[in-house]
């Protein structure tokens, strides 16, 4: 009797310890106990394929000499959520939909086109159609969760656009790669302390295993919330070695982002302690835009924002944004969204 409370003690303190909330216990059971395949890879630590033959594309996968797996999952909904099976490596393999890497709990070597990441607890790691992945062997604590899905709506060249249109100083690092011809296809955000992004990760897992009604749907809404919110908290990290001039630009486009209203470059120059020509001159050839072209860039995506997610009169929006001419304002919004601001709003309300 006592064994079996101290049992039932260390579980509820186990569940506890999940993003800080109590995930549901018999979802958590589920995961831990062992299935078929993961008893017979844990006795011999030798990969089983785990895939019906109908779901590996043949053809693509002869032609690229890796496992290409294909829309098998998705016979009968848009998401399929899976435990990645413990015990043994899982074999390089790419797919035609997108994937989504939560560790749960533990940690997870990986190799992701030919680099090499580890996930931490918490970590999530977004792959994009065609990503080459292997899994190193997981071991008896550690739980990776799989996420499938695939939405035309959401990629990485989405996410990326998205996140640079609200910021000069992303939009800037995202463009300086190590190799320019280098395409980036998975991203991988630290998580592990955002006790939000675990939050809906436990609802998402939850209703998928718990086989809620209407949790299809739940789960869709669910994925949007996590990737919006992944978005918005995404911290790049610059590749580029970093000079002096290159830190005083990236300074610059951070008070840029966040002074955008009332910024000048007479008022940067006097606080770096600059010659307002030779600063000019420095934004200039590092970032390859001059000062006020990047300043009326991120006027007119904080207006853009404003429009389509507001009801506020255009001219209060144009104040916000810190333009005092609005003829001067309509021009550069046409420019840059080949629409005029109401007719922006109404497209926008149609399409909801």
């Amino acid at each position: 009797m006592v064994k079996n409370k101290l049992i039932c003690v260390i579980l509820h303190v186990k569940a506890l310890t999940f993003g800080g909330e109590l995930m549901n216990q018999r979802v958590l059971n589920m995961l831990y106990t062992l299935n078929s395949l993961e008893k017979k890879q844990q006795k011999d630590a030798c990969y089983l394929e785990e895939l019906p033959l109908k779901a590996i594309n043949k053809n693509i996968s002869k032609k690229n000499k890796i496992k290409v797996v294909n829309n098998y999952f998705f016979r009968n909904k848009d998401i399929y959520v899976s435990k990645h099976n413990r015990f043994a490596p899982y074999p390089l393999h790419s797919h035609t939909f997108l994937e989504i890497n939560y560790m749960l709990e533990g940690s997870a070597k990986q190799i992701v086109n030919g680099k090499s990441i580890t996930l931490h607890r918490g970590d999530l790691l977004l792959l994009d159609v065609g990503a080459e992945h292997s899994i190193s062997t997981l071991g008896e604590k550690d739980l990776l969760i799989n996420i499938l899905f695939r939405n035309s709506n959401i990629n990485i060249d989405f996410l990326k656009d998205l996140r640079r249109s609200r910021s000069v100083l992303y939009d800037f690092l995202l463009k300086s790669p190590i190799k320019a011809n280098e395409k980036q296809n998975f991203l991988i955000f630290r998580t592990g302390k955002s006790k939000k992004i675990a939050r809906i990760m436990d609802e998402i897992i939850e209703e998928y295993f718990l086989k809620k009604e209407f949790s299809d749907t739940i789960i869709k809404s669910y994925l949007h919330i996590l990737v919006t919110n992944l978005v918005r908290d995404y911290q790049f990290v610059d590749q580029e070695p970093q000079s002096k001039t290159r830190k005083i630009v990236i300074d610059i486009l951070d008070e840029i982002d966040k002074e955008f209203n009332t910024i000048t470059l007479q008022k940067i120059a006097s606080k770096y302690g600059y010659n307002k020509n030779y600063l000019s001159n420095l934004f200039k050839k590092e970032v390859g835009k001059p000062f006020s072209e990047v300043v009326i860039q991120k006027k007119m995506t904080q207006a853009h924002t404003l429009i389509m997610s507001t009801s506020l009169p255009i001219s209060k929006i144009v104040e916000a944004v810190g333009i005092s001419n609005k003829s001067f304002f309509y021009k550069k919004y046409y420019d840059f969204y080949k629409e005029k601001p109401l007719a922006d709003r109404h497209r926008n309300l149609i399409n909801i």
